[in-house]
């Protein structure tokens, strides 16, 4: 069983920042991935960013969120952090944290927490 609570949304303005956090009840360098997915109301949940915890490491981002959108972790905080920088209105949507287990392969999710992008 992994717990991912996720913190930081809210409400911002076109162009502003915002940084989510995903802490995580177990190391997030023992997890295959970890990433960020999103849900706008009437839209399906769709992949923002992820990063694999190999060796070397591998960075994944949606083509809509590349060059703004940064995903990153801190181990000794057992933390993954989805840093925004210039939003847009259709960056407004829920926002879930998610973790891939290793060996099992098991994905888990966070409650959420609302992104709104709006002037």
């Amino acid at each position: 069983q992994v717990q991912l609570v996720e913190s930081g949304g809210g409400s911002v303005q076109p162009g502003g920042s915002l940084r989510l956090s995903c802490a995580a009840s177990r190391s997030i360098s023992s997890m295959y991935a970890m990433g960020w997915y999103r849900q706008a109301p009437g839209k399906q949940r769709e992949l923002v960013a992820t990063l694999t915890f190999t060796t070397v490491g591998h960075l994944n981002y949606a083509d809509s969120v590349k060059g703004r959108f940064t995903i990153s972790g801190d181990n000794a905080k057992n933390t993954v952090y989805l840093q925004m920088n210039s939003l847009k209105p259709e960056d407004t949507a829920v926002y879930y944290c998610n973790a891939l287990t290793r060996i099992e392969l098991r994905n888990y999710w966070g409650q959420g927490t609302q992104v709104t992008v709006s002037s």
